[in-house]
């Protein structure tokens, strides 16, 4: 099993990154899939969720209404669409396959300049 993250970069507050989760070697069809994002020095939060079968997704606190969540199970890859970047939102991102066990990826740093 290997999760592949990708999308990350710098960008400037206001804008905009999709990150993507690419997933090989199980079917995405069993998994709920989880972004999460680690600060330096800071501990490893949940940012987005989306189910199964792509109809429940949940959103923190601090990025509802400018993150988006998707999921595409026949390219196996998940979309983290996030919009109105803003400092704050500087980590890395993590995508992880939530089962027994679960499946983490080796993540995407996003650097967001003020």
């Amino acid at each position: 099993v290997q999760l592949v993250e990708s999308g990350g970069g710098l960008v400037q507050a206001g804008g905009s990154l999709r990150l993507s989760c690419s997933i090989s070697g199980i079917s995405l069809d069993y998994y709920t899939i989880v972004w999460f994002r680690q600060a330096p020095g800071k501990e490893r939060d949940v940012v987005s969720s989306i189910s199964r079968n792509g109809v429940t997704a949940y959103y923190a606190d601090s990025v509802k209404g400018r993150f988006t969540i998707s999921r595409d199970d026949a390219k196996k890859t998940v979309y983290l669409q996030m919009n109105s970047l803003k400092p704050e939102d500087t980590a890395i991102y993590y995508c992880r396959c939530s089962g027994s066990p679960n499946y983490w990826g080796q993540g995407t740093k996003v650097t967001v300049s003020s």
